[in-house]
């Protein structure tokens, strides 16, 4: 990409627009009418559509002063598949919508699209559409996504039953170690003197690292469960946090759980860093959020299948709906599992 900067009102909106999307082709049928009318048009036949939505605010999601802008795009389409397939759905369409402050350039927002067009590349969902708009507080991305899956296949997250095994994949707590490591690095380099030179310190934190600037939805346990044949009776992804997805899908099942403290899977990297920190290592993975890995309840008389899948943890049962929800640790006491995860309106 050329190192220059163009003024965003050079070329103004729609021109911004045909610049930004002329590399998204079409990949499927369903899309009929992609960028450049006053609506997408989609058909999906005898599908159901699933549509999810989300907003990143720049101050509140992100920090540019450590998140490259290509690893944003990528992110910020990321999530939104995310949602899709812990309905256990197939992500096919994007709508993307800017709020741009005077202080991008067109290149700035070229590096966001490219990370964009990256997710799309390797999901194979189309870009469809969006708006874009001057901002006065940052960079503000909203994604609409819009998925399909047959009737029957649909998973809620009110289909846990009591003795249904809960179980999550991959490992938990490792993007917000990376958060963390970000912001020390961050910190340190904030209070390095004038002409000092810094160089932030990654080594052996590279995982961690890539959990939290470019994590991946998980498309991959969707296709296993499939071809297994394991319909989850509730399902979830990992965004606020263990805690907060578990007490969701209890409520909205009208069930207890019991998780257990040493089943719940950690990835070394995101041990060390914990430790560092002076963090409690558990409580990390419990309420960290952004992991975007799968939470979901499958039958008990699906163990056998289960216990055997390559990344896939069964960290508890669900329990009647009285005996609440609680973890029970390591020297068999059980606490209460409460909502320490992200919520945006806490300050």
């Amino acid at each position: 990409m050329e190192n220059r900067n163009t003024e965003i009102s050079s070329i103004g909106e729609f021109g911004l627009i045909d610049r930004l999307t002329k590399d998204f082709p079409l990949r499927n049928d369903s899309s009929k009418k992609g960028v450049g009318d006053d609506a997408a048009v989609l058909s999906y036949g005898d599908k159901e559509v699933l549509v999810t939505t989300d907003l990143l605010l720049e101050g509140i999601h992100f920090d540019l002063r450590y998140v490259p802008l290509k690893h944003l795009g990528y992110k910020s389409a990321i999530v939104n598949f995310s949602d899709i397939y812990a309905m256990n759905g197939t992500p096919r369409q994007i709508t993307v919508s800017l709020g741009v402050s005077s202080r991008f350039t067109v290149e700035h927002i070229e590096e966001l699209y490219f990370g964009i067009r990256l997710a799309c590349e390797i999901y194979g969902v189309d870009l469809v559409g969006g708006d874009t708009s001057a901002s006065v507080t940052g960079l503000v991305i909203s994604v609409t996504c819009l998925g399909e899956s047959s009737k029957e296949d649909i998973v809620y997250r009110n289909g846990a039953k009591e003795t249904d095994l809960i179980c999550v994949s991959g490992d938990l707590g490792a993007a917000y170690m990376g958060l963390q490591l970000l912001e020390r690095e961050n910190r340190v380099a904030a209070g390095a003197k004038e002409g000092e030179s810094f160089q932030p310190d990654f080594s052996g934190k590279e995982y961690i690292l890539e959990r939290q600037l470019k994590p991946e939805a998980r498309k991959d346990v969707i296709s296993m469960l499939k071809e297994k044949g394991i319909r989850p009776t509730a399902m979830m992804d990992v965004s606020d946090g263990l805690s907060s997805e578990l007490l969701h899908i209890c409520k909205a099942s009208g069930v207890g759980c019991r998780i257990y403290e040493d089943k719940v899977p950690i990835d070394y990297q995101t041990a060390v860093m914990a430790e560092e920190l002076s963090m409690n290592l558990v409580m990390t993975a419990m309420n960290g959020g952004e992991d975007y890995e799968l939470l979901f309840t499958v039958p008990l008389t699906e163990h056998d299948k289960i216990k055997d899948l390559k990344g896939i943890s069964m960290i508890g049962y669900v329990t009647k709906p009285e005996l609440g929800a609680a973890m029970v640790t390591r020297d068999g006491a059980e606490l209460p599992i409460t909502a320490q995860g992200w919520n945006a309106f806490t300050k």
